[in-house]
């Protein structure tokens, strides 16, 4: 009998030790991971830079005398680098209007970009939130424009009708796939040509076009329109895509759909041969894909302007808003709280590369080159640690580490999940 005490104390430390392994390896794929993140963003800063330097004819007139008066051309370069990503942060956070900016500007951003998350999680490729976005959009600014009713029952019903509009054209892609096993990039693609002709045609139409004839929708009104701080653009679309972001994690990581969606996600055929309906998941993912692009068309129509109004539809639809919402979802590694960052990060971009290009003179197209650079270094990892050293030290010492106790780990898991139910 006294050999049983020891035998569990015994057992309870190898399990307290195998959840102590686990977290501290989690912990560290954690930390190399936003290491890697942050060197991305400044190897895209220093491409942006190079860049800047090449397209200046006055910087390169200099570099032809640059061996007699070498301080004339790195001067002129610093000068040039220093005014443009100066204006770059000072327009994205460097006040409370700037940071109001970004923050407008992500908001629609990180609801599609969650969207398009969702679906890379479960193994598919939703390329289709610009159409689901552009139908959300389309009947949220018809039911803010038609309907007149007080803001309590108008705004909520603006948001519900045009998020059921975004999710029944994400669910139809869905359907396709699970039924009839059509591609989604091909379905997605199509779907996004037949919104963006058919908002075309609506526009043309008089009861969904504003006064004079032009293919322009009025706005929404007042009732509709999300509120706003003061007279600032951080207005209510943003606590929105937060909202949405928190959903997102919990249906993830806390509910059984959340573990059936990352068990098709892993492999499909073996979640089937368990049990799980993998046709049924696929079409639920699209649709809630689809909701979430919705939701930032709603937000993009409804969201209030400098002036307090919101922004009416044309031709341009939602603009990039379900394509750069695929950037954002790769950046932020298909993760809730990774996608509200990188959302935030490119709402700050496009906040900061108006001043950019009005201060420094520096063309509003860099923005798009140093976005697409930068998900270029996220996208390959094993390439920036091949630039920068001491993160391939980084991983060596990693790959040192000694294994983990694969026995006592999986007990210590279950002890702690037996414990948290």
């Amino acid at each position: 009998m006294s050999d049983q005490p020891v035998g569990g104390e015994g057992q309870g430390r190898q399990q307290r030790f195998g959840a102590a392994l686990l977290r501290a390896w989690s912990s560290r794929s954690f930390w190399n991971d936003v290491i890697v993140m942050v060197a991305a963003f400044i190897l895209a800063l220093v491409v942006g830079a190079v860049l800047m330097i090449v397209a200046s004819p006055d910087i390169l007139a200099k570099f032809q005398y640059f061996f007699s008066q070498p301080m004339d051309a790195l001067s002129a370069c610093g000068d040039k680098i220093a005014a443009a990503y100066g204006s770059l942060f000072s327009g994205a956070v460097g006040s409370w209007s700037a940071l109001a900016e970004t923050t407008a500007r992500a908001a629609p951003l990180i609801c599609a970009g969650l969207g398009i998350a969702l679906s890379f999680r479960v193994g598919l490729f939703n390329i289709g939130g610009q159409g689901q976005a552009i139908w959300g959009a389309i009947f949220a600014a018809y039911m803010g424009f038609h309907y007149h009713f007080p803001m309590w029952l108008h705004l909520p019903f603006v948001i519900l009708v045009g998020v059921l509009a975004g999710a029944i054209w994400g669910g139809l892609a869905g359907f396709l796939r699970a039924q009839f096993g059509v591609n989604e990039v091909i379905s997605t693609i199509m779907l996004n040509y037949v919104a963006v002709k058919a908002l075309g045609w609506l526009l043309n139409l008089t009861f969904f076009q504003r006064k004079g004839g032009a293919p322009i929708s009025p706005s929404v009104d007042a009732t509709a329109t999300l509120p706003r701080l003061g007279d600032s653009r951080l207005h209510l679309g943003f606590l929105l895509a937060i909202i949405a972001a928190f959903a997102v994690w919990w249906l993830l990581e806390r509910t059984k759909l959340g573990f059936q969606i990352r068990a098709v996600g892993a492999n499909p055929d073996a979640a089937a041969t368990a049990g799980m309906n993998v046709a049924l998941i696929f079409t639920l993912v699209m649709v809630f894909s689809g909701l979430l692009c919705g939701l930032g068309g709603v937000v993009w129509v409804t969201a209030p302007t400098i002036n307090g109004f919101s922004s009416p539809l044309n031709t341009d639809g939602v603009s990039t808003l379900g394509f750069d919402a695929i950037t954002v979802a790769l950046l932020g590694r298909s993760k809730p709280l990774g996608t509200v960052l990188a959302g935030l990060l490119f709402g700050a971009m496009y906040a900061g590369g108006s001043q950019m290009q009005g201060h420094a003179q520096t063309p509003i197209d860099l923005v798009s080159v140093l976005q697409a650079v930068m998900v270029m270094f996220v996208a390959a990892p094993m390439f920036v640690r091949a630039m920068l050293p001491f993160l391939k030290e980084r991983r060596a010492k990693t790959a040192k580490a000694p294994p983990i106790d694969v026995a006592s780990a999986t007990m210590a898991t279950a002890s702690v999940e037996g414990s948290a139910a």
